[in-house]
C-alpha cells in the first residue's frame, strides 16, 4: 500500500525515528501504525524520543574552512565521554564538512550526509549511543583570508572551542595567533561600533550607579563614567584588547604592525549559554542504570 506523508509524520513524532526509518517501518507493516511503532523498537530506533528531554550540553564545535569561506557547528551530547567516541566525531565532522555548502542551521538539518539527512543521522546515532544530540547553532565567516583554530581538540578540527577569524592582509600565522587569542579572552564583539547597545547601556547604568555612590560632584562623575566605559571597551572588544602575544599591543595594533585588518570573527564553545541541571552521583548513576 501507498504510505503518505502525514503517516510517516505522525510515527515520527510519536517514536522519534528519523523520516527513512519511519517510511521504511510503514512499508514493513502495511501502513499498521502500532505494528509499525513495534518494528522500530525491535530495531533500535525508538530509542530517540525517550533521550529528548534530557539536557546536552557537552559534545564538539567542528570548524571546516574551503576557499574564503568557514563554517563552525556546535554538535551536543549529553556527556563529554561521547565526544571522544570515535562514531560520534566522524558524524561531526561530516556535519561541518556539509554546513560549508548551505547557510542556515534549518537547511543544514536537511542536508545529505551518507545518503541520511543530518537530522536522521543524529536520530539515529541517539538511538545507538544512546544519548540526546543536537546540532545547536551553526555560524559561517567569509573574507579575503579565514583562519581557524580549536583549543582542546578532540580529533582534528573539532573540540571543544571552535574559532574562525577572517583578514585582509596579513598571513595565516597571524590570524592563527588572533584566532588563539579569541578563543582565550572570549571578546564580546570586533570594535565597539559591533557591540550590542543594549550591552552598553547596561553597563553605563552599572557604572553610573558606582559612580554615585561615591557622593562625587556630578562633574567629576562624568568623568568617571568615561574612564569606565572606555576601560570596558577595551576590556570586551576584539580590536581593544591587549594582544595576548604582546600585551603591550592592542589586537588593532598589532594587526596593523602585521598589514593585517581583521574583517570578522566566530567563536563558539560547547555548552555556553546552556542551564545544566545538577544531579547528586547516586541520581546520576540510577538514571544511567534504567537507559
Amino acid at each position: 500500500m501507498a504510505i503518505t506523508a502525514s503517516q510517516v509524520k505522525e510515527l515520527r513524532e510519536m517514536t522519534g525515528a528519523g523520516m527513512m526509518d519511519a517510511k521504511k517501518a510503514l512499508t514493513e507493516t502495511d501502513g499498521d501504525m502500532d505494528a509499525a511503532v513495534d518494528w522500530l523498537r525491535t530495531k533500535g530506533l525508538a530509542k530517540a524520543a525517550k533521550k529528548a528531554g534530557r539536557t546536552a550540553a557537552e559534545g564538539l564545535v567542528s570548524v571546516a574552512v574551503t576557499g574564503n569561506t568557514g563554517v563552525a557547528v556546535e554538535v551536543n551530547s549529553e556527556t563529554d565521554f561521547v565526544g571522544k567516541n570515535s562514531d560520534f566525531q566522524k558524524m561531526v565532522g561530516d556535519i561541518s564538512a556539509a554546513a560549508v555548502k548551505v547557510d542556515t542551521l534549518e537547511s543544514l538539518m536537511a542536508a545529505d550526509i551518507g545518503g541520511k539527512t543530518v537530522q536522521d543521522e543524529i536520530t539515529s546515532k541517539i538511538a545507538t549511543i544512546g544519548e540526546n544530540m543536537s546540532v545547536r547553532r551553526m555560524a559561517k565567516l567569509t573574507g579575503e583570508t579565514v583562519v581557524s583554530y580549536v583549543h582542546n581538540a578532540a580529533a582534528d578540527g573539532m573540540g571543544k572551542i571552535g574559532v574562525l577569524v577572517a583578514l585582509t592582509g596579513g598571513n595565516e600565522s597571524f590570524g592563527r595567533q588572533v584566532a588563539m587569542h579569541i578563543a582565550a579572552a572570549n571578546p564580546a564583539s570586533l570594535s565597539e561600533a559591533d557591540l550590542d547597545p543594549a550591552v552598553v547601556e547596561k553597563e553605563r547604568q552599572v557604572q553610573i550607579d558606582i559612580a554615585r555612590e561615591s557622593g562625587k560632584p556630578d562633574a567629576v562623575i562624568e568623568k568617571m563614567i568615561v574612564g569606565r566605559m572606555a576601560k570596558f571597551m577595551a576590556e570586551v572588544t576584539l580590536l581593544g584588547q591587549a594582544f595576548v602575544v604582546n600585551p603591550d599591543l592592542t589586537v588593532a595594533a598589532a594587526a596593523k604592525e602585521a598589514g593585517a585588518e581583521i574583517t570578522g570573527f566566530v567563536r563558539l564553545e560547547v555548552g555556553e549559554g546552556i542551564e545544566r541541571v545538577v544531579e547528586d552521583f547516586a541520581a546520576e548513576v540510577a538514571k544511567t542504570a534504567k537507559g
